[in-house]
């Protein structure tokens, strides 16, 4: 018991064992180059068996050791982060898988910032985590400090000479590395070949050489020394032709890395010396080179002869090529090759080629072996090469013998029949095509015809011969004439069958039937030999296009507006066959002129017809007038569109189109097959639903009378761009008629047509209706009266053009209601009204004022009177003068004093004065301003005194420029007083004029001339005595102008006084 438990646990341990998983990675650290080419590989273990592990690979920064940095992955094509995204992407990082549990990393071009910790990560693929799935190394970069020199040179040498060449390698890395330094030799001629190894320096100091250089470092004529910690040199004795080429040198630098392998960190070239090699030996070899020695019957053969020598350029060569002691052609120096006797139809029939390659390498190439091409071959070299003395002398070699086998031809070849398809609509094509595979030799195909129950026997169709020649059998030889009936070889093993127009006659089976042939003797003796022959058949149907044949008519429309358009559409399966082609026709009836029989369809019209070849043709009925129709077809023919643009009222109507199906025969001439009439297409061609807005804001307006009145009339929206409107204008007098006035009419064209209320209110000269836009109508009223008061509207109708031309009224809706009130200018009419007393003397003048502070208008005239109350006792004092009092009466009327009216005129104001105006008239009336008006009454009298005031009446002028009278207003009461004088002296001088004249005037002039008289008499008496006054300085006597002084009254009289200094 105890034994089987251990066994157990055993058993257990094992199978954990076995299942724990264990990644490893290449261990490190791992020092690399900048810019060199870095592997990490990757390995793991202990996973279920068949399953293939990912590798994901991720690195640490030395800065940042805890932050993953995501490179590369095989199971996640975005795995990496931004930093090597796109250097995944580029594959300059990628990982290798090499099998199942093993990849390599592989950093292409390894950069400074790559410095840091890999890991090798393995996603879980058991289920169960158990082991490691991720192990780790550090990559280190360091600078590449490695340097290769040499010289690059050109150097021309003897064949025997010695060449020496020196190398500089140099390093300054701080680890621990290993160089090697070789000589490396790379052919001028072929520059994609590799070079050839010369002889190299090992990083453990072993030295070695090259394959062919091996047995001459032995031989102690290849060497490389060591001359100084930097200098390496090539030396090599006895330098041979094929020692012609580049030289140049390649170093390495070597680091271990911890598991004891060693890597090349870096590799470095130097330039390269050209050299070159003056051969002394004439010797040549030959060598004949093929693919194989065995063939069959019709397989290409080709012979190499190969020329090994020095300089073959530079020397002149001819080679021979022999079959079995016969010559096959022989080609000289100038590589122009003669062909033998036998040889010379085959390579003008393609089957042979005789070329040289290159300098040393001629080529023997048979297209199509024959059994009899079997046997040896030769190639025969032949140099030609001139002595010192001026001879010529020839070197001939021969190569060994080619032994030559060529089987007989066997048939293999397969035929495969297919169909475009297996049931074709009468009239399309019928496509066969037979593919015969595995061929060697020509071919060729004949086609059979046998009916679908196979009654009957095989028919010949067509064949094709060897040489490619069609031969059609009698029976379809007069339908392939026609080109019903095409036979061709699309490829070197595909032949066609085409029958087109098919019949349901074409139905059956069919048979391609391959023979393969194969050439055999000589020119002129040819023979064809069968070496093979196989079939394939299939069967096709042909469908009848007449049972198929249908026809429908559909529209999406079958109602629409004015000025729309609307699509017709034929339908008509099956598709369109060019050999089985359709017309179709579209007819209409108009709408109005249906029959009452349903049945009855004689009064549908052809509009248009899509022959069979694809032209249209016009009918009698035309819609649209031919300008509006247009029709297309699909280009499969199925669908036949008949559009209407623009449609009017006469496009409404029934519309049906018509097709007939015909089949064209092989002889070009056409059967009819069927006839179908579609479905009845009803379409109804309706005025638009009108959009006609018109604003409807009420409003009231108050103006003054002569103002303007302007009522909008604002249509906010319309049916269409190209509405056209007439707008008339109503009013509805204040005082409550029953019908509203028509005041005028705008037509659509823009006449104007005033209303019967027009003319009644005399408002033609008044009114005015004008457009300011296409959508705001404006009514003004110039000069407006209080008769103008009212309610105003506009009723606007929309009118549209049909697509014949035709207007028709769409709709009318009016506007808001805008109520005018046309009223008198407010009364503003103020007069002073202050009062005042004044006193005056008899016979002074008296100075009564009227100043209006505010007026209603700017345009306002005034009437302006003065009044007077006079008490009865004066009026009594004064009986004699005026008789105008009423004994008795305590206080009588005013009396009017002045009166002048709103037109200037005196005593045309609203009284009439007792005193009339005139040159006697003690009135003076004047006006200062337009509100300052004053009445001066001059000589007052005892009877002026009173209670004076002015009446002011204002009057303004109407549109009808007839005066009424607006407002009145009194000033205040000026009291005026009269002083009664007593007769003087003074009074009596100043009351005459002729006595104040004479004792006041008439002195002054008399006294200045007897003035003027005495000064000239003084003035002579002095002549005499002039110069001599003059010249002793006495002075002489000047009067000057007596100065008046009078009294600006009558009361004082003028006084005349001479002041000092008047007289010198």
């Amino acid at each position: 018991m105890a034994t089987g438990a251990l066994l157990l646990a055993c058993a257990l341990l094992a199978g954990v064992a076995v299942a724990q998983r264990v990644v490893t990675v290449q261990s490190g650290p791992l020092i690399r180059t900048e810019g060199s080419h870095v592997t990490v590989w990757c390995n793991v273990t202990g996973y279920k068996e068949g399953v293939e592990q990912d590798f994901e690979w991720s690195m640490y920064l030395p800065s940042v050791p805890d932050r993953e940095i995501r490179i590369v992955s095989t199971a996640q094509p975005n795995y990496a982060y931004a930093v090597y995204a796109q250097r995944a992407n580029s594959k300059e990082i990628y990982v290798e898988r090499l099998s199942r549990d093993s990849a390599v990393l592989h950093i292409t071009k390894v950069q400074a910032n790559d410095q840091g910790l890999f890991e090798c990560y393995t996603p879980n693929t058991d289920g169960r985590y158990l082991g490691s799935y991720s192990a780790r190394t550090n990559l280190t970069v360091i600078a590449d400090s490695l340097t290769v020199t040499a010289p690059a040179q050109t150097l021309s040498k003897v064949e025997g000479d010695t060449l020496q060449l020196t190398c500089e390698v140099s390093r300054t890395t701080m680890q621990h590395t290993h160089l090697s330094v070789g000589w490396y030799l790379r052919s001028p001629e072929d520059a994609a070949a590799p070079p050839q190894e010369l002889v190299t320096l090992s990083r453990d100091f072993v030295l070695r050489s090259g394959g062919p250089y091996r047995q001459r470092m032995v031989a102690g004529d290849l060497r490389l020394d060591k001359t100084s910690a930097t200098t390496y040199r090539l030396t090599i004795h006895k330098l041979q032709p094929v020692d012609q080429g580049l030289l140049y040198c390649q170093a390495a630098e070597w680091i271990q890395d911890t598991d004891g392998s060693w890597f090349a960190m870096t590799r470095k070239q130097s330039d390269k010396t050209q050299l070159r090699i003056q051969p002394t030996d004439r010797d040549f070899s030959i060598q004949v080179s093929t693919e194989r020695r065995s063939f069959t019957a019709g397989e290409p053969l080709e012979l190499r002869c190969t020329i090994e020598a020095q300089n073959v350029p530079e020397r002149f060569f001819s080679v021979s090529w022999v079959f079995s002691s016969s010559p096959v052609a022989v080609v000289g120096p100038s590589a122009v090759p003669v062909l033998g006797p036998e040889y010379v139809a085959r390579e003008a029939a393609g089957h042979m080629t005789v070329r040289k390659e290159s300098a040393n390498v001629h080529l023997l190439k048979l297209q199509h072996l024959r059994p009899e091409d079997a046997g040896k071959y030769i190639c025969r070299v032949t140099e030609r090469e001139k002595t010192p003395t001026g001879d010529f002398i020839d070197r001939s070699k021969r190569s060994r013998n080619v032994q030559i086998t060529v089987q007989p031809l066997k048939s293999n070849i397969t035929v495969s029949l297919s169909t475009n398809s297996s049931e074709v609509l009468e009239g399309d094509v019928i496509q066969l095509t037979c593919l015969v595979q595995t061929t060697t030799g020509p071919l060729s195909v004949s086609w059979q015809w046998t009916d679908k129950e196979e009654t009957g026997p095989a028919q010949e169709l067509a064949s094709v011969d060897r040489d490619g020649t069609v031969w059609h059998s009698p029976v379809y030889r007069e339908r392939s004439s026609y080109g019903e009936i095409r036979v061709e070889k699309v490829g070197a093993d595909a032949f066609s069958l085409s029958l087109y127009n098919a019949l349901p006659g074409d139905e059956g089976q069919y048979s391609c039937t391959a023979t393969e042939w194969l050439q055999t003797g000589t020119e002129p003796e040819l023979n064809w030999e069968k070496i093979g022959e196989k079939a394939a058949s299939k069967t096709v149907t042909v469908k009848t296009v007449e049972s198929s044949f249908m026809v429908s008519a559909v529209s999406r429309t079958p109602s629409v507006t004015f000025g729309d358009s609307f699509d017709l559409l034929c339908l008509v399966k099956p598709r369109h066959n060019p050999r089985v082609p359709t017309s179709v026709t579209w007819r209409f009836m108009p709408a109005g002129a249906e029959s009452d029989d349903e049945e009855d369809q004689g009064e549908f019209k052809d509009l248009v017809t899509f022959t069979r070849e694809g032209t249209l043709q016009w009918g009698e009925q035309l819609l649209g007038l031919g300008t509006r129709t247009t029709v297309d077809r699909s280009h499969s023919n199925t669908n036949f569109r008949l559009s209407v643009t623009r449609a009017g009222r006469r496009e409404a109507g029934k519309y049906q189109c018509t097709a007939v199906l015909w089949r064209r025969n092989y002889d070009n001439s056409w059967s009819r097959v069927a006839n179908r009439t579609s479905n009845l297409l009803g379409i109804s061609v309706l005025q638009p639903e009108s959009k006609l807005r018109v604003q409807k804001t009420n409003q009231s307006q108050v103006y003054l009378e002569d103002s303007r009145v302007r009522i909008n009339c604002s249509i906010a929206s319309q049916t269409s761009k190209d509405s056209q409107h007439a707008v008339l204008w109503y009013v509805r007098r204040a005082t409550g008629s029953e019908a509203d006035e028509l005041l005028l009419r705008i037509e659509r064209s823009g006449a104007f047509e005033y209303g019967a209320y027009a003319d009644e209110e005399r408002l033609r000269r008044r009114v005015q209706a004008e457009r300011l836009s296409p959508r705001l109508y404006v009514l003004t009223l110039n000069r407006a009266e209080n008769s103008d008061s009212g309610t105003y509207y506009c009723l606007v109708e929309e009118w549209l053009s049909d697509p014949d031309g035709a207007w028709y009224r769409l709709s009318r809706e009016s506007s808001g209601f805008t109520q005018v009130l046309v009223r008198q200018p407010e009364v503003r009419l103020q007069v002073e009204e202050s009062e005042a007393n004044v006193t005056v003397e008899e016979s002074s003048s008296i100075r009564l004022g009227c100043s209006i502070p505010s007026q209603s208008s700017r345009d306002s005239r005034f009437s302006v009177s003065w009044y007077v109350e006079r008490s009865d006792d004066d009026d009594d004092d004064d009986d004699d003068e005026d008789d105008v009092g009423q004994p008795g009466d305590e206080e009588r009327d005013p009396e009017c004093v002045f009166s002048i009216g709103h037109d200037a005129v005196f005593g045309n104001g609203n009284c009439s004065p007792r005193e009339d105006a005139g040159p006697n008239s003690r009135l003076q009336f004047g006006r200062m301003t337009s509100d300052q008006y004053s009445l001066t009454i001059q000589g007052a009298r005892p009877t002026d005194a009173g209670r004076y005031y002015c009446h002011v009446e204002e009057w303004l002028l109407n549109p009808r420029n007839a005066w009424y009278r607006l407002a009145t207003n009194n000033s205040g009461f000026t009291i005026v007083n009269v002083l009664q004088q007593v007769s003087t002296l003074q009074s009596v001088v100043c009351s005459n004029d002729a006595l104040f004249y004479f004792v006041f005037f008439y002195p002054f002039p008399i006294f200045g001339i007897l003035l003027i008289a005495l000064l000239l008499v003084r003035y002579k008496s002095r002549n005499n005595s002039k110069s001599q006054e003059g010249k002793n300085g006495a002075p002489l006597l000047w009067i000057k102008e007596p100065h008046l002084s009078y009294s600006p009254t009558c009361l004082d009289p003028p006084a005349l006084s001479l002041h000092p200094g008047s007289v010198d």
